[in-house]
């Protein structure tokens, strides 16, 4: 037992134990997934106790993914993508985080250079969390830490009754155009590929091979409890004007990936895209629907405004969780990654307030 009053045990278990997870980034399949590019998915069950004399329920058993890739000869990066997962009774979530990291320190490879989190805790207003030493800040964010969640939980007509007035008009404007959306196939994914790489070269944003995407749709890979992956895409008159991936996944609906075209922007296929998603996530019986990524506030100087201006017209709560968190177990080789780290980050970000 610790001296902060934590008692955590941590069972290696099968990747599929994590299909129990809340969040589609803990899951057994995002694990799996994630293994076909070069990550080492490890599995554990984890048991939390606030000490020794705590009863072990059900509620304080939960699972864990740490997913694990060589950086440079030597040297790895362990991630706990949105996790970890806490027990319902627990307050204190930072020192969780603090007593999981030495936890996992002891039983990680030696090549393990630090260990990084997104915690997946989420609040309304920002918020920078007191972390335990020697946990800090990273240099940059793996997941976005900033989102907007639409509520799913009442009719399907509430969805439209959400959005900003313009919303609803340009989603009723697209289909009045003739804009068609349709649940498309893993065959028509080479088309929205092209879409993506067009979205790459306009927006400077960083796209996977087409491989990556391919890779989502199919079918024989993973054993365990596979979530809803669907394509869709709007079409006008021959031409491919959008599309979209998201995952359905228990009562979560993801915007996963999307983009579009140049051609007939005035259509606002965008608008109808996302209102079928969410109209099809709710009748699969998904309660939230999480664009997955915005800017941290209404900034018009900021090079993704029109991100965040898009994805909050559609009505839903907007959060903050507390972004990614690095715990150093090898210190000197940290320092040097993190400096490196930060400057790929700056010249990241001048290039894209330049474009």
């Amino acid at each position: 037992m610790s001296d902060s009053g934590f008692l955590i045990r941590l069972q290696i278990a099968d990747l599929s134990i994590c299909d129990e997870s809340g969040s589609f980034l803990q899951s057994g399949f995002w694990g799996s997934f994630k293994a076909r590019f070069g990550w080492e998915a490890l599995a554990f069950r984890a048991v939390w106790k606030k000490d020794a004399l705590c009863p072990e329920v059900s509620d304080n058993k939960k699972t864990l993914l740490v997913m694990r890739r060589a950086l440079y000869p030597g040297f790895a990066l362990a991630y706990i993508p949105w996790g970890p997962e806490l027990p319902a009774n627990f307050t204190d979530k930072e020192k969780a985080i603090g007593e999981l990291a030495k936890s996992l320190k002891e039983i990680l490879p030696r090549d393990t250079a630090f260990i990084r989190f997104d915690p997946p805790w989420a609040n309304a207003e920002i918020s920078a969390p007191v972390m335990p030493f020697p946990l800090v800040r990273s240099a940059m964010d793996i997941q976005p830490p900033d989102t907007v969640i639409v509520d799913l939980s009442g009719s399907v007509k509430s969805i439209k009754e959400q959005m900003k007035p313009k919303w609803r008009y340009n989603a009723n404007l697209a289909l009045k155009k003739g804009v068609n959306v349709n649940l498309v196939g893993m065959e028509k994914m080479c088309v929205f590929y092209e879409l993506l790489k067009e979205t790459s070269a306009r927006d400077g944003i960083s796209i996977h091979s087409s491989y990556y995407y391919e890779a989502l749709f199919e079918s024989d890979w993973y054993s365990g409890q596979r979530p809803d992956i669907r394509l869709y895409l709007a079409e006008h008159e021959g031409d491919t004007l959008a599309g979209i991936i998201t995952l359905f996944r228990g009562k979560e609906a993801v915007y996963l990936y999307g983009a579009s075209s140049g051609k007939k922007r005035n259509l606002m296929a965008n608008f109808a895209l996302q209102e079928k998603a969410m109209e099809d996530a709710k009748l699969s019986g998904c309660m939230e629907y999480d664009l997955f990524g915005i800017p941290p506030n209404e900034d018009p100087s900021h090079p993704m405004a029109g991100l965040y201006r898009f994805k909050t017209g559609f009505g839903g709560k907007i959060i903050h969780r507390p972004g990614s968190w690095d715990y150093p177990c090898r210190p000197i080789f940290y320092r040097l990654f993190r400096s490196a780290e930060a400057m790929r980050q700056g010249l990241k970000k001048l290039r894209k307030h330049r474009s």
